[in-house]
């Protein structure tokens, strides 16, 4: 494993601001989706869809599907703290899984599993991230593989869900 790869990646955070409060006095649903998209952004920095990276290859990224599983409630200021890690991927597409912590509590409010696409800016179509990316891609899934597989993925919804084991 590669010592620079960090497994899971661990360097987003964000606050609950007042404007994201329901009136049930916790943050709204739409609101888990705005942090975890804010949360992405140093994520993908850090698989190398950076800034440079959009500009040089005249790319940039769309998602394609998400998952949110709503796990336990956060409120106005907490701190939030995410993890992250690369699942899967191929010449098109990135398949990433993100859990929302309590930063002080230390439990999981909420996880998200998400596919995006690369897409070329000129064409507005799917478009192949280069080599080098996908070398880097193959690295980072590799050190993220010795991480246990979460039971979120992949899931359906159900009024009856199966029994996890």
């Amino acid at each position: 494993m590669d010592a620079a790869i960090p497994v899971p990646f661990t360097h987003a955070s964000e606050r609950v601001l007042p404007a994201w409060i329901d009136h049930n006095g916790h943050m709204n649903i739409g609101y888990y989706l705005v942090a975890f998209d804010n949360a992405t952004y140093p994520f993908f920095r850090f698989l190398g869809q950076d800034d440079a990276y959009r500009q040089a290859n005249g790319s940039t990224t769309f998602a394609l599907e998400s998952h949110l599983n709503f796990l336990r409630e956060v409120h106005e200021g907490d701190e939030l703290r995410f993890e992250a890690r690369l699942i899967d991927f191929d010449a098109k597409r990135l398949h990433f899984y993100m859990e929302m912590f309590h930063a002080a509590d230390g439990y999981c409010a909420a996880s998200f599993e998400s596919l995006s696409t690369n897409i070329s800016r000129a064409t507005r179509r799917t478009a192949p991230m280069t080599d080098a990316l996908l070398e880097r891609l193959a690295a980072i899934k590799a050190a993220h593989a010795i991480l246990p597989r979460p039971w979120q993925l992949g899931h359906s919804i159900s009024a009856h869900p199966p029994k996890r084991a």
